[in-house]
């Protein structure tokens, strides 16, 4: 039977809730083992508002439980702020992905799904990670990863993460754009099982630098990136960006390969909000999150949706599955 953990998130944004929303519904006892990192205290406010349909016990620390209950790992005591991006919930936070992660890369978890967490949260833990994707890699001591985006019609892939736009010139290189492919393939060999993949490569500025008159990256650096990738037969473009999502070719590819975060994410996010799931390429274990933030403006209202969550379960799951073959 495969085990997944769930982690907490921001404690005070919407994940403890769409955590018990999810599981309400993709609890299954012979199907799956699931775990919940989260303090016990705000597992029990959050009841409150979203009453558990699954059976569970709290645990101080992970046992292999053959039990059929859902195993609650009590992280620490926690107090609520909802709304508010404070210290102890950027703690709680960290700890529980810190957690999760020693667990799967020991082996005894097969996927982790994250709920949303507060960068604003872990500046004021002291925590120097901008996000799970730098984490999850930095413990891993893997260089070659890759923020990717999923639905059922859209896979897409960031040559670049979390960088602010006045930098891009000088991160984007013919070397980053290689690794970034080479990650990219070997994820949808291996964790999708698409035996010959076809990519979508974007250019970096408006209407794809024209000819090199609007930039000059299209002409210096994608193009001669991927005639020299080892993949280029599974590569094509670079596409003008506005034109290939106006004209839905994302359709026709497996993959979408992005130059930089809002490139990607605006398009994803409109055609995906509910459903989108963000994933790690390029890591030996398996991690997988909703597409959308703490929403701090509904925690506690037992509004949110959960419907992204549950398909970064899924996801995981099939994912997973994937590896094993």
């Amino acid at each position: 039977m495969k085990k997944f953990i769930f982690t907490c998130g921001d404690v005070n944004g919407i994940g403890p809730e769409i955590l018990i929303k999810a599981i309400n519904k993709i609890y299954h006892p012979t199907k799956s083992k699931i775990y919940l990192l989260c303090p016990s205290e705000i597992f029990g406010l959050t009841s409150k508002i979203i009453k558990p349909i699954f059976p569970f016990k709290v645990e101080k620390k992970f046992s292999d439980d053959k039990t059929d209950k859902v195993i609650i790992i009590d992280l620490a005591k926690g107090e609520q702020h909802l709304g508010e991006a404070t210290k102890q919930s950027g703690q709680l936070s960290y700890k529980a992905i810190k957690i999760s992660f020693d667990l799967a890369y020991k082996g005894k978890i097969n996927a982790i799904i994250t709920a949303p967490i507060s960068k604003t949260a872990l500046k004021f833990a002291g925590i120097k990670y901008p996000g799970h994707t730098e984490m999850y890699s930095g413990w891993c001591k893997v260089n070659n990863y890759m923020m990717m985006f999923l639905s059922t019609d859209f896979k897409c892939g960031l040559v670049t993460i979390h960088e602010p736009i006045k930098n891009l010139h000088k991160i984007i290189t013919e070397n980053k754009i290689r690794k970034s492919i080479d990650t990219i393939v070997n994820s949808l060999l291996n964790d999708f099982g698409i035996i010959k993949p076809s990519i979508a490569v974007l250019g970096l500025n408006p209407h794809a630098g024209e000819n090199g008159n609007i930039g000059r990256e299209e002409e210096k650096i994608i193009k001669p990136a991927l005639e020299k990738s080892k993949y280029k037969d599974l590569c094509a473009g670079p596409f003008v960006p506005d034109a290939f999502f106006a004209n839905k070719l994302y359709l026709k590819y497996d993959l979408v390969l992005g130059m930089y975060h809002d490139q990607l994410l605006i398009p994803f996010k409109l055609l995906n909000f509910n459903n989108g799931v963000n994933y790690t390429a390029g890591l030996p274990i398996v991690r997988t999150s909703p597409d959308h933030g703490t929403a701090f403006d509904i925690a506690g209202k037992g509004i949110a949706d959960e419907s992204s969550i549950i398909d970064a379960f899924f996801w995981a799951d099939r994912i997973s599955d994937a590896r094993k073959k």
